[in-house]
């Protein structure tokens, strides 16, 4: 019996899917065994929570989907927040012992074998060193900290104690992302010299975050862990002392991305960063930023944009790569990705790798029909629209389940790790030079030797 057309690309996507998640897995980092791993057998590990906001959250809920990977304890200075995360994990059956500080944990806790951080950026380095030397595994949220000394810290205590150290720049784990990467620029090579990158993320208005009533902390609980209000506590993201800003919160993401794809570091960066609506007495960092990076690859220079929005989710977030045989336009919403080839390239080279099953579906662009006045005015330099292609990837976790997936992996000798902490302190550079950029109102250079611990 034939095999249909669709079941065959289905087929063919699947088997994509299969590999581009097996090569994430297996592509980069040290391989370290972990004191779960053992021959021929997987057995359960054991981790604990720090952290238990929205982030915590999201981590916990994707955790717990994963086989044989157990809850233990979660820590968090809030009794709301950690009161919510150990319910969730007692009705999943899952252990819920509660901590409000995490010293008292790592000393109570006895068979644990990782930790997950995913507490404010300011509590990334403590939290994490302290895991590292208990003897335990980390999977850190990004930033990795929101300064380059506490990031720097976490680097060397990963080599000091042996322990693995993941970062959260899930992207490195997407098959869709790692898809892109290892074949279509890679392999095919379809962008041909990539000259340019375009990335953004921009969000609408949003209230400031509250809290329920009568579940308020004291002050000298607030004042012990570095917060001055409630408030602050609830939206530590608008301030210095605590995060590191939009950029960091969104863009730190996409711009690990731009030296991935690259497989370079920038050598300079020009930003402008400005608060155009949020009062600055409730904001510290800015609301709008805009980084212009310069890049030197093997293939030729390359200058790379990007702009966070705070008030504003006009074309929401994604990445566009652009050569000068083609454009690739990703984004976490696999559904929007795209590649684009240029008119002047040969439609059988495309054709070629269309039929090993590396581009998707040709997309027919919605045409819109021009007057005559309308089709003067055009400018004889405008250029005519690129035919499109869907990407054959589409991922059917959670955003965060392969990476950590990944990470669990690793533990268990299975795999290396995507995005361990010498690259996480390489992106952590990039992004936060962004900020001083923003403030001394210039470009500013990298150096080799600022990317290494």
């Amino acid at each position: 019996m034939k095999t249909s057309e669709s079941n065959q690309g289905l087929n063919r996507r699947r088997f994509l899917q299969s590999a581009a998640g097996t090569g994430a897995a297996l592509a980069f980092g040290p391989m370290v065994s972990g004191s779960a791993a053992s021959a021929g057998k997987q057995d359960v590990i054991n981790v604990a929570l720090i952290g238990a906001g929205e982030q915590g959250k999201v981590l916990m809920e994707t955790t717990r989907r994963i086989p044989d990977v157990r809850f233990q304890a979660v820590c968090d200075i809030w009794p709301y927040n950690r009161k919510w995360v150990a319910g969730r994990l007692r009705a999943y059956r899952h252990g819920h012992a509660k901590y409000e500080d995490y010293r008292e944990m790592l000393e109570k806790e006895k068979g644990l074998d990782a930790v997950l951080v995913a507490s404010p950026d300011c509590w990334h380095a403590e939290h994490t060193v302290a895991c590292l030397n208990a003897g335990l595994h980390v999977y850190c949220e990004k930033e990795m900290s929101n300064t380059l000394s506490g990031a720097a810290a976490m680097v060397r205590a990963a080599r000091k104690t042996g322990k693995l150290l993941q970062i959260g720049h899930q992207r490195r784990s997407n098959p869709n992302y790692t898809f892109c990467r290892e074949k279509l620029l890679t392999e095919a090579k379809l962008l041909g010299r990539i000259t340019s990158i375009n990335g953004q993320w921009n969000r609408s208005v949003s209230a400031p975050l509250g809290c329920p009533k009568n579940k308020e902390l004291d002050e000298a609980t607030l004042n012990r862990y570095g917060y001055e209000s409630m408030h602050q506590l609830r939206n530590w993201r608008w301030y210095r002392k605590l995060g590191g800003g939009p950029i960091v919160d969104l863009g730190s993401h996409q711009i690990d991305i731009y030296n991935w794809f690259l497989n370079a570091h920038p050598t300079s960066v020009l930003a402008s960063g400005r608060t155009n609506y949020y009062d600055k007495k409730t904001h510290e960092w800015y609301d709008t930023v805009m980084a212009i990076y310069e890049y030197e690859t093997s293939q030729g220079p390359v200058s790379a944009y990007y702009q966070t929005i705070s008030t504003n989710s006009g074309q929401g977030y994604f990445e566009l790569f652009m050569g000068h045989e083609g454009t690739l336009l990703i984004s976490e919403r696999a559904t929007r990705s795209r590649i684009y080839r240029e008119t002047w390239v040969d439609e059988k080279k495309w054709d070629a790798w269309a039929r090993k099953g590396y581009l998707g579906e040709r997309v027919e662009e919605e045409k819109k029909k021009e007057t005559a006045a309308e089709s003067a005015a055009l400018d004889v330099r405008d250029s005519v629209p690129p035919p499109a292609y869907r990407l054959p990837v589409v991922m059917d976790k959670r955003v965060h389940q392969p990476h950590l997936e990944n990470f669990f992996d690793a533990i268990r000798g299975k795999a290396k790790l995507n995005c361990p902490g010498e690259v996480g302190y390489e992106t952590a550079v990039t992004v936060l030079k962004v900020n001083e950029a923003a403030e001394a109102g210039r470009k500013l250079q990298f150096k080799p030797e600022d990317f290494t611990v």
